[in-house]
């Protein structure tokens, strides 16, 4: 697999952790969006997409993110021993939507979406800069079958 593009969007935001959001494109052929660069005690490490944990309301089977104290639906109160705990005891409000499952591929992965994101704050830095439009499309309109 080849990381053929990243596209960094710089976040504005001074004092957040959160420093850009990327997309990726892997063989000219697959994209992976809304991967998050953060900056950590070790330096900028990459976060891939993610949604929030749910469950249903055992009173009318609704839908609840994990840390609702009241269901949406019916406004019952929701049990908080509900939440599920990863091996160290940490609640998991949030699962990946796309990762890598080997360490090599994440290696891979935040090599080139960090230097891509330090490259893009280089960029910043000059006059007349112009933030990458994210959704913009450079491929060719696909053929519907």
């Amino acid at each position: 697999m080849e990381i053929s593009e990243v596209r960094v969007k710089l976040v504005s935001n001074k004092d957040d952790r959160l420093k850009a959001f990327c997309s990726i494109t892997m063989d000219n052929e697959f994209v992976v969006r809304d991967i998050k660069i953060i900056e950590g005690t070790n330096g900028y490490f990459v976060a891939m997409p993610s949604r929030k944990m749910s469950d249903h309301c055992e009173k009318c089977r609704g839908k609840n993110h994990f840390k609702a104290k009241y269901c949406n639906n019916c406004g019952a109160e929701l049990s908080q021993d509900r939440l599920k705990r990863d091996y160290k005891g940490r609640m998991k409000l949030h699962a990946d939507i796309a990762h890598p499952i080997n360490t090599d591929c994440r290696q891979r992965i935040q090599e080139k979406v960090t230097a891509a994101f330090e490259k893009e704050l280089e960029k910043s830095k000059q006059p007349g800069y112009k933030p990458i439009d994210m959704d913009e499309i450079d491929n060719e309109v696909p053929e519907i079958i």
